[in-house]
């Protein structure tokens, strides 16, 4: 249980940033060098490098290096315990609107009901 919060913990911090979601996003339609990925969002080379080694930390990439090139994919991992984790609260809210709904719909029966009595 803590290695999985610490994968959704360490997934979730990954992805709060948008430029590791771009990262993530690129490397989705191809595999990309740290300088390349660099150079496609207007960064640093180690501004990137720190990037990647979030992502890389989360499960999300992985690395490799060959001669001077650390050329990045993506990880094994895909999302499917973040997935579930945020499926179990999608349902949790989509049981409490429907519950409001029924709320409401209760409500304008009351209204129509009560505006039909007092004529």
């Amino acid at each position: 249980m803590v290695q999985h919060t610490a994968l959704l913990d360490a997934s979730f911090a990954a992805l709060s940033d948008p430029t590791r979601r771009g990262v993530l996003e690129q490397l989705g339609r191809s595999d990309a060098s740290i300088t390349d990925l660099a150079q496609r969002f207007h960064m640093t080379l180690t501004g990137m490098k720190k990037h990647v080694s979030v992502l890389e930390a989360a499960g999300l990439v992985v690395t490799k290096k060959v001669g001077r090139v650390r050329t990045c994919k993506l990880g094994r991992r895909q999302m499917a315990e973040e997935a579930a984790w945020i499926e179990r609260y999608q349902q949790l809210w989509a049981a409490r609107f429907e519950a409001l709904d029924e709320i409401v719909e209760e409500l304008k029966q009351q209204e129509k009901t009560d505006e039909r009595d007092a004529k």
